[in-house]
């Protein structure tokens, strides 16, 4: 008897600390949240053009509610074609990247894994090369031949590393192996295509691998904010077996997780949204590699947290860096993947120094 009042005990503790560990984790995302919407309303006020509180939210509100607030004209078409679109894409796309860098990492049990890793942003950049230099585009109009070609390269890369990975049975070594391969292949590509280019084409080559969302409208933010929430919940799905595979492949299999078909479907659904993000705005570095670790580093490794929190900090970094970006040298605007290239040394550092393998 004495021996099952402990017993109970026990679990009544374990149970307490888990749900406290639970309640942790869930207080750190909604503070995400509620610091991507303070960055967010910073974000509309800054900029080149100074517009004030007040008259932002006269013009959100007289678009959204139909008021009658008295505001300019100008101030609406920079509050509604400028700046809000820009946030949104800045938002979407860190939160896209974010996403598929936490499930290459998980898949790939590597914590150098990302979009770059699997030559997806390579391949984007050759695509988004062909079409600004050979004037060759596989789909759609002449002025969408850039977004086509660097989504459809991105995921033409990434159905390489998968077949590969098929003949070779999906193991963590031969997917990086692959993707390796591919980022070279496209690299040497992408480098051939600027020697042979005019001094304007390979400026707007270089433009558009530095990334940049100044071309950010509504339409591309709604596809890719289709494309990202459509992939998210999927993502969650998986969450217990992302979890089973970072203890190893048997271990995941004993508990009945297909680990092959896991890997498959994580790295498909990766490609999907990495390459949704990178056709629009170029390739971003350091968003998917940068925000899984810091998520990782506070809250740990379940991804069913993981994916969330880091989704909102890949969110927060990108707008607050490409708010940096407009207003750092302001008039002039720096393309934001210079300054997100800038988070990615800090953490190398960390990691050497420090070389956390626990959370792995």
């Amino acid at each position: 008897m004495l021996a099952e009042m402990r017993e109970s005990k026990k679990e009544t503790k374990t149970q307490r600390l888990y749900s406290q560990t639970i309640r942790r984790k869930l207080i750190f995302v909604f503070f995400l949240l509620v610091l991507l919407g303070v960055i967010a309303v910073v974000a509309v006020n800054v900029g080149s053009v100074p517009l004030g509180a007040e008259n932002i939210l006269f013009s959100i509100c007289n678009r959204i509610f139909f008021t009658s607030f008295p505001c300019r004209e100008l101030t609406s078409t920079i509050v509604w074609e400028l700046r809000l679109p820009r946030i949104f894409m800045a938002i979407v796309v860190g939160a896209g990247l974010a996403m598929g860098g936490s499930a290459l990492q998980g898949i790939l049990k590597n914590p150098l894994a990302s979009p770059y890793t699997l030559g997806i942003a390579s391949a984007a950049g050759f695509g988004a090369s062909l079409a600004i230099i050979a004037g060759f585009g596989l789909l759609g109009q002449q002025n969408l031949w850039i977004v086509a070609n660097a989504f459809i390269f991105a995921l033409f890369s990434s159905s390489v590393v998968l077949g590969l990975a098929r003949v070779r049975k999906a193991t963590p070594e031969s997917l990086i192996l692959a993707g390796v391969a591919m980022m070279f292949l496209f690299s040497a590509m992408t480098s051939l295509l600027q020697y042979m280019g005019t001094e304007e084409q390979v400026t707007a080559v270089v433009f558009w691998l530095l990334g940049n969302l100044s071309k950010a409208t509504w339409l591309r933010v709604g596809i890719v904010s289709v494309i990202v929430l459509g992939v998210f919940p999927l993502f969650m799905r998986y969450a217990w077996d992302f979890n089973a595979l970072t203890i190893g492949d048997e271990t995941a299999e004993s508990l009945g997780v297909n680990a092959v078909k896991i890997r498959l479907v994580g790295l498909a659904l990766a490609s999907l949204v990495t390459a949704s993000a990178i056709c629009f705005v170029g390739t971003i570095g350091f968003i998917g590699l940068v925000s899984p670790h810091i998520s990782r580093m506070i809250i740990g490794g379940d991804h069913r947290f993981l994916f969330p929190a880091s989704c909102l900090i890949g969110a927060i970094l990108l707008l607050a860096a490409d708010t940096a970006a407009r207003t750092i040298l302001s008039p002039l605007i720096l393309p934001v993947g210079i300054l997100t290239s800038f988070l990615g040394v800090p953490l190398f550092l960390y990691l050497i120094i420090r070389r956390r393998k626990e959370y792995w």
